[in-house]
């Protein structure tokens, strides 16, 4: 077994599945996600089952920031009249990932291997339970999905340098569906969405 650090960005977004009272309202005519950028960093713990299987534990802090636009038919007064607006969701999430990472024979100081695994996310951000909501888009505190990616070790001396970029799909309905919040209603379900690139430096 070896351990060792993980330094990343990503681009996250959420996916969104509309509610029938999208359709009968007026107020909101689009309300469309859009990618955003953030930053994580967390540490790395590895147990080599065999020459090709390696389990391995990477709990990470994720700072994201996840918008939606939206397009209203009558100007807000609380956003200077606009009717197209931009709400942010800021999160500052606690990722558990168990993952398996399947790798090649080692060619000299190089070797590739694909990766899989399960997460579980807790939002220490988490506004589900925001009183002045009004202007929100209210999103739950635990997430739980599957992950995938491919990565590449590079073995120096001293350690290992391993970029990597990953998929990350959230399964849970993350919406805190509240009917008196304009533009949190527009939605009945909210999943969450992420491309991370990361690097591992491991000894």
């Amino acid at each position: 077994y070896y351990f060792g650090i993980t330094i990343g960005g990503n681009s996250s977004r959420f996916h969104t599945h509309f509610h029938p009272q999208f359709l009968l309202q007026d107020s909101v005519e689009i309300a469309e996600p859009l990618n955003s950028g953030g930053a994580s960093l967390g540490l790395s713990a590895n147990l080599r089952i065999s020459d090709r299987f390696i389990l391995r534990f990477n709990p990470q802090l994720y700072f994201l920031e996840r918008s939606i636009a939206y397009k209203v038919k009558y100007p807000d007064p609380a956003a200077y009249d606009k009717t197209e607006l931009i709400k942010k969701v800021e999160s500052v999430t606690m990722s558990f990932p168990l993952q398996v990472k399947f790798q090649s024979d080692r060619i000299g100081n190089f070797r590739v291997y694909a990766l899989g695994g399960f997460k579980a996310d807790i939002d220490m951000a988490s506004n589900a339970r925001a009183k002045r909501a009004e202007q929100l888009v209210k999103i739950e505190k635990n997430d739980i999905g599957p992950e995938f990616g491919i990565g590449f070790n590079f073995f120096f001396p001293t350690f290992i340098f391993s970029p990597e970029i990953k998929i990350s799909n959230g399964i849970r309905n993350i919406h805190a569906r509240d009917e008196n919040l304009r533009f949190s209603n527009v939605f009945d379900k909210i999943q969450s969405r992420m491309i991370s690139f990361t690097i591992h430096l491991e000894g």
